[in-house]
């Protein structure tokens, strides 16, 4: 089977906004395919892509079934020591996350973070990635100083990437919204500003569409600090970002009623 030619069909049925359920037939399609003809690298390959994909339409018992079928074949095939069973544990971790099996995403994570120990290289670019998704669920779980750790850990390494600025801003962005939870105002703006001044230098213009995270977040700072203009000219900052990027969404509506909040202190 040539998976080129089954990502090539893919990546064109998301660019033309194919319905869900006909990108779920083509994919279905696809593993019987590779099952038939006994392509088993193909089948895992398809198998993760559908993980993502019902993740990400909220049909999360197919989800789940998926990745109890890729993850059985891969063991039996004996791939189960190797760094792409790691990241197919990564990715079902982050299905279960999503579905808020919270638990048992932990522990896919864990095997995946128990993996890549064993085969990767201290530093490498892909405990960032994993880092930071053990990062998010800690979170949810409210472990937020565990959650800051691993973010920590996840910065570090990204900072050594010469290409990786708008990864950086970003990931100061997400660690200053922790820091913010365990009570560390001074340390999440000073985070905040640099990744301010991070996406600002990326493109010469504030035109990231995570740039109004950050903008939100020191406006939290500043009202958490009762310094109300400040937090008032950070709102309206980061609602016209969104604004820009995702029209008067549910984001935008919630900022400008922050903003609204914030002005009632002002005057």
């Amino acid at each position: 089977m040539n998976t080129n030619d089954f990502f090539q069909t893919l990546d064109k049925m998301f660019t033309e906004g194919i319905a869900p359920e006909k990108i779920d037939a083509f994919l279905c399609e696809s593993l019987t395919k590779a099952s038939e003809e006994k392509d088993y690298g193909a089948y895992v390959t398809i198998g993760n892509e559908m993980i993502g994909f019902y993740r990400s339409i909220s049909q999360y018992d197919k989800c789940f079934q998926i990745s109890e079928d890729t993850l059985m074949l891969m063991e039996e095939l004996q791939l189960d020591g190797t760094e792409h069973f790691g990241t197919t544990l990564l990715n079902v971790a982050t299905g279960y996350r999503a579905a808020g099996r919270l638990n048992e995403s932990l522990s896919y994570y864990a095997r995946a973070l128990q993996l890549y120990e064993q085969l990767l290289p201290p530093g490498d670019y892909r405990f960032a990635g994993l880092y930071n998704n053990i990062s998010i669920l800690l979170e949810q779980l409210n472990d937020n100083e565990k959650a800051a750790i691993f973010l920590e850990r996840a910065l570090d390494i990204i900072d050594k990437i010469p290409e990786g600025a708008s990864e950086q801003a970003s990931t100061r962005t997400n660690l200053a919204l922790v820091k913010m939870k365990l009570g560390n105002m001074e340390e999440a703006e000073a985070l905040l500003q640099d990744a301010l001044k991070r996406y600002e230098a990326l493109t010469g213009e504030t035109t990231d569409a995570h740039y109004s995270a950050a903008l939100a977040g020191l406006a939290e700072v500043y009202f958490k600090k009762e310094e109300y203009e400040k937090s008032l000219s950070f709102y309206e900052k980061a609602a016209k970002e969104v604004k820009l990027h995702f029209g008067e969404n549910e984001s935008y509506q919630l900022l400008l009623q922050n903003a609204e909040l914030v002005r009632s202190h002002v005057e």
